[in-house]
């Protein structure tokens, strides 16, 4: 039996001591992130990843609760990876978001890990794919990932999501504000929350007229477009059937197949540049040598084309 089996049954039985060393190390051990990889391919599939993205204020943690209950209540094994900003301070995640789900922490029916972006641009923790992948491993059926929610950068959901879900309020302002955001393209579901506000059914009814912007990637699937009051529970149930139709959606038309298989190519793609520009900073010094010498082209004393040389040569930078 492989250490994978092994971890899966412990953690089935309940072992949320193992689950918690296992997320720590694949948050803060980048050389295990990447060894797990090999490990875990063959066990990845079985769990519905939705991605809940959309702008600060948008009732995102609220959503993921109600939902989070709603699954746990069906019986499915549910995580929900909650990206926080860092604190400025330790790094670390600043936890608000378990605070705010109390409720479903409270059940003891649903696995909640916060992340910290540690400064990465976009809304995802650069750890959150591989823990994404080690809690599809380890058999859980649904596994909701909450991003920090700003704006247009975070099309980074689909790294990590099978479907991804886009959070408005009336407030988000006007249809084409939206679409600048970069969100209406990458929806698969569009809700709009708090829609006992005044501007929810005109919202819906812009978003509506746009929605086939998302055409090219969303083939053969018309993205609904719902609306919710989640801190009342109001439309949160129509809102999980939508997700649910587009699993069977993703898997009925094998559109989940190739999204995985994009994902895996870009991870690859980023893994090589990431190793690549390593070697770079080696080979020239490290990142405080390569700043001098930046420092140096910007005030003439080199140029770009010398200092690419030098790092191709394997020698020492300006300074």
């Amino acid at each position: 039996m492989d250490r994978i089996e092994t971890w899966k049954q412990a953690v089935q039985h309940g072992d949320q001591r193992l689950l918690a060393r296992l997320m720590t190390r694949v948050e803060n051990d980048a050389t295990f992130r990447e060894q797990l990889l090999a490990h875990l391919l063959p066990h990845l599939g079985g769990a519905h990843r939705v991605g809940i993205t959309g702008p600060p204020g948008a009732g995102k943690s609220t959503l993921v609760n109600a939902l989070a209950l709603r699954y746990a209540r069906r019986g499915l094994r549910t995580a929900i990876l909650a990206v926080d900003p860092s604190s400025p301070f330790t790094g670390g995640a600043l936890l608000g978001d378990r605070v705010r789900m109390a409720e479903v922490q409270d059940l003891g029916k649903v696995y909640i890990r916060s992340m910290a972006t540690r400064g990465s641009l976009g809304g995802l923790a650069r750890a959150t794919i591989r823990a994404a992948d080690l809690l599809d491993a380890l058999g859980f059926d649904v596994i909701l990932v909450e991003t920090v929610g700003v704006g247009q950068i975070e099309v980074d959901v689909l790294e990590v999501a099978d479907t991804v879900l886009v959070v408005l309020v009336p407030e988000s302002g006007d249809s084409v504000q939206a679409m600048k955001a970069g969100l209406m393209e990458i929806a698969d579901v569009i809700v709009v929350n708090k829609a006992d506000r005044e501007g929810a059914e005109r919202l819906v009814r812009d978003i509506q007229l746009a929605r086939d912007l998302g055409a090219e990637r969303t083939q053969g699937w018309q993205v609904p477009v719902l609306t919710t009051v989640a801190l009342r529970g109001e439309g949160v149930d129509p809102l999980m059937e939508a997700l649910n139709r587009h699993w069977s959606h993703l898997k009925e038309s094998g559109e989940l197949e190739k999204r995985r298989k994009e994902r895996l190519w870009q991870e690859l793609e980023d893994q090589v540049r990431e190793a690549l520009w390593q070697r770079f900073l080696a080979r020239v010094g490290g990142e405080d040598a390569l700043r001098r010498s930046f420092e140096a082209v910007l005030s003439g004393e080199t140029t770009l084309e010398a200092l690419l040389a030098v790092a191709q040569e394997g020698g020492k930078t300006h300074g």
